[in-house]
């Protein structure tokens, strides 16, 4: 069960709004809201140039707010400083590099040119910071059909098997510059108006999240869980660039 706050029983997964436990039934609730908010979403972002990390958290702040109200658009350096594993397989960023981990992303992402040459791995080093404790997924999704736009292509995601995705995900994660931009090549399409997007997000499978409830939350003092995630980050051979603000502006 993943419960960073350790108080599951008395407020629910993630402290969501209405106290729920089943985890079938917050994913669904979750959903809801993030296709309730997706619209305002989107057009935050068309008028955000260039797109920032405190942008990254608005979009989630937007998407998830009145679900999950503690913390939503916050990273899990300012709420829960925990390391989160998926599956037992892979280690995600530190808390506290989160942040420069979706910001490395962004610096690519932000260059057109860049954009169109490494959609993949833009978005799995948006995976790899995960900074959120829950909406990673659809927050990255949706900055980083932003960003393929202003880069005048788009992503046929509908096309994609979320299996064969994840798969070139976690290769991705475990060795950066490799698996995703391969992956999405064959699915690169022209650019679509943002109303034909909003549309395509509705319909993609599998974006819900039901059944998904593999994450693992450990303390940052677990030294196992430092242990593992040391690991990782040595065998990824990714190094992180501070950025030039040093510390975004949490909305």
């Amino acid at each position: 069960m993943f419960d960073p706050f350790r108080d599951f029983e008395t407020a629910g997964y993630l402290r969501n709004c209405d106290g729920e436990k089943d985890l079938d039934i917050v994913k669904q609730q979750e959903h809801a809201f993030f296709l309730a908010n997706l619209e305002e979403a989107l057009e935050y972002l068309r008028r955000r140039r260039p797109i920032r990390y405190a942008d990254f958290l608005t979009v989630h702040r937007i998407l998830f707010a009145e679900f999950y109200p503690s913390w939503a658009g916050q990273d899990r350096a300012a709420v829960a400083p925990v390391f989160v594993s998926k599956g037992g397989v892979v280690e995600f960023e530190h808390p506290e590099r989160c942040q420069l981990a979706v910001e490395y992303g962004l610096r690519m992402g932000n260059d057109p040119e860049t954009m169109r040459v490494k959609p993949g791995e833009v978005m799995g080093t948006f995976a790899w910071g995960h900074p959120f404790l829950d909406g990673n997924g659809r927050t990255m999704l949706l900055v980083h059909a932003e960003l393929c736009a202003r880069a005048g292509f788009a992503i046929d995601w509908t096309s994609t098997r979320k299996e064969d995705y994840l798969n070139a995900l976690t290769d991705e994660l475990r060795n950066p510059r490799t698996a995703l931009d391969a992956y999405l090549r064959p699915f690169v399409r022209r650019r679509i108006t943002r109303k034909d997007w909003v549309a395509l997000i509705r319909k993609m499978p599998g974006l819900h999240g039901v059944k998904s409830r593999d994450d693992i939350a450990a303390a940052v003092a677990d030294v196992t869980a430092r242990q593992r995630y040391a690991a990782f980050e040595r065998a990824r051979g990714y190094e992180m660039r501070e950025a030039a603000s040093s510390k975004a502006t949490k909305p």
